[in-house]
């Protein structure tokens, strides 16, 4: 999945194979050391492994940070079938009915508008004054630029 460059498209680069075994060691001690991280997404019928969907602390420090993002990466031949959504739902309800959080964030590039309508979908709102550089590109990428979009806890009843 992570060599994919339809996946990918939105990222810096595709993933090698050691690559994608870092990423996946950093989420196990994203685990450890904070009880949340990303979910191995399934689905329900086969329990075939189709990407991941949940929660993470950003790596970098911004204006929205310190915070917790919520993210998704699914295999392509599983988009449009409301699986990131269905995934993000849950962990929507286990940042702020378990963790108990005042609010989440999700971030991406101004042209991944898969990702931006499955944020609006979980209610999710982008204001233009919190976009932001991300800061672990490099100055003048083409990626650098990110859209922010936040979703903060319902007042309880």
């Amino acid at each position: 999945m992570n060599r994919d460059p339809a996946v990918m498209e939105f990222y810096p680069a595709t993933l090698s194979f050691e690559e994608t075994c870092h990423m996946v060691e950093r989420a196990e001690a994203h685990f450890d050391r904070n009880g949340f991280g990303p979910w191995a997404a399934e689905l329900r019928k086969t329990g075939d492994f189709i990407g991941y969907v949940g929660l993470l602390i950003p790596r970098f420090e911004a204006a929205f940070t310190p915070c917790v993002e919520i993210g998704w990466r699914l295999a392509v031949e599983h988009w449009g079938r409301g699986l990131a959504t269905e995934g993000a739902q849950a962990a929507v309800h286990f940042a702020f009915d378990t963790l108990a959080l005042n609010q989440i964030v999700s971030f991406t590039v101004p042209a991944n508008l898969r990702s931006q309508r499955v944020m609006e979908k979980l209610g999710m709102t982008h204001d233009p004054h919190d976009d932001f550089d991300h800061p672990l590109l490099p100055v003048g990428h083409p990626m650098r630029r990110h859209v922010l979009y936040r979703l903060a806890r319902p007042p309880l009843p």
